[in-house]
């Protein structure tokens, strides 16, 4: 009998992991799902990693090692989060050999305190890149305007990228060129294009949990019918602005020239409102060439009871143009939303940081303490 997941990659889903430990790692939990729920990459952010420091005994003796050679904190951030992305990649390398390159990808995030600061992102995509040393590896560097040149920069270097936290059409038309120009001066360096991989990752529930709390706010019934709409139709219009770009006269010069399309990433996929389906955004964002990143929470429920129905996004893209439409005139600005949107991304990212060094620290200083006895 064929799996909901195993449905779901058919239709031209890549699933992938929202989420890395090093207990996930060691446990065999990270195999076992490529096994037996079709996951065939990974994501990370520092969310997740100061989540998994937070919790893991697994990270203990490498944390040990690092205090006795007196690394300090971000040393010590640097050489951890590096090693389980390293062990990630290794354990993806056959996804990674019979995708083509595709798939078998995980994904390390560059710094966020440097998401405002080009040259800062561009130094540390490459360090993290070299550190890791493995073809599977995706750079992700934030879509902020500075980012934008960051990620061409990245690009022209051979490195792979996920362009992370995009919420509006705008932008994503803006990451497109950067990946673009990126794959054009990659070319001129003389890089292989057929090597370079790219997804950008557009993010979902977000947007409906701002949407839907200024919907609240307005109260009136016509602005309650909107709720839960509005991350799907922005996505969707999303994949419309994918098709266009990829259809392109510059595109098929690079694409004639061994480049390979930047995918959309469906992001931020997790279900934040109860009364809205928890398969929402994985169900309702089928179509060919996408990934969909997922919580494991995300991810049993598609494979428990997710309902793959063929192609929810082509087709779709009048009536989704016309929820944002019906949404400007109930009184939500999309454009406040999606700037809103980012620069709180960007805080959490950072907030993230704080904590993950934190507990780093706190780590490093209880491993520097003289043992009793």
């Amino acid at each position: 009998m064929t799996s909901n997941t195993a449905r779901l990659a058919e239709a031209g889903v890549s699933i992938w992991l929202d989420d890395l430990s090093r207990e996930r790692i060691v446990s065999g939990s990270l195999k076992q799902l490529i096994e037996e729920r079709n996951v065939v990459g990974v994501t990370t952010n520092p969310s997740i990693f100061a989540a998994a420091l937070a919790n893991g005994e697994s990270y203990a003796p490498q944390v040990q090692q690092l205090a006795a050679g007196g690394a300090d904190v971000d040393k010590a951030v640097f050489e951890i989060t590096t090693d389980d992305v390293i062990q990630a990649c290794d354990i993806f390398a056959p996804v990674f050999e019979a995708s083509g390159g595709e798939d078998g990808r995980v994904s390390i995030e560059v710094d966020p305190r440097l998401s405002r600061d080009t040259q800062g992102t561009v130094n540390e995509a490459k360090e993290l890149a070299q550190k890791i040393g493995r073809s599977n590896v995706l750079i992700k560097i934030p879509a902020t305007q500075e980012g934008l040149p960051a990620i061409a920069a990245v690009l022209a270097e051979g490195i792979s990228v996920n362009v992370t936290l995009i919420f509006s059409l705008e932008r994503y038309r803006e990451v497109i060129n950067a990946f673009m120009t990126g794959l054009e001066q990659a070319r001129d360096n003389g890089h292989d294009l057929r090597t370079i991989h790219s997804v950008a990752s557009f993010f979902v529930s977000r947007v409906d949990t701002e949407v839907d709390r200024r919907l609240d706010a307005i109260g009136t019934d016509e602005a309650k019918a909107l709720k839960g709409q509005a991350g799907l139709a922005n996505a969707r219009l999303a994949y419309q602005v994918f098709e266009e770009q990829f259809d392109t006269e510059r595109w098929q010069v690079l694409a004639a020239a061994g480049g390979n399309a930047q995918r959309p990433l469906w992001a931020s996929t997790g279900v934040k409102d109860p009364n809205l389906p928890d398969t929402l955004y994985v169900t309702g964002l089928v179509a060919g060439s996408v990934v969909n990143t997922m919580p494991e929470k995300t991810l049993e429920a598609v494979f428990d009871h997710g309902e793959v129905t063929g192609d929810t996004i082509t087709g779709t893209y009048e009536e989704s143009a016309a929820v944002l439409d019906r949404l400007e005139t109930a009184g939500v600005s999309y454009s406040d939303v999606v700037e809103l949107l980012e620069t709180e991304g960007l805080d959490k990212f950072v907030v993230s940081w704080g904590e993950l060094l934190e507990t780093v620290q706190g780590a490093l200083d209880a491993a520097a303490e003289p043992k009793e006895g």
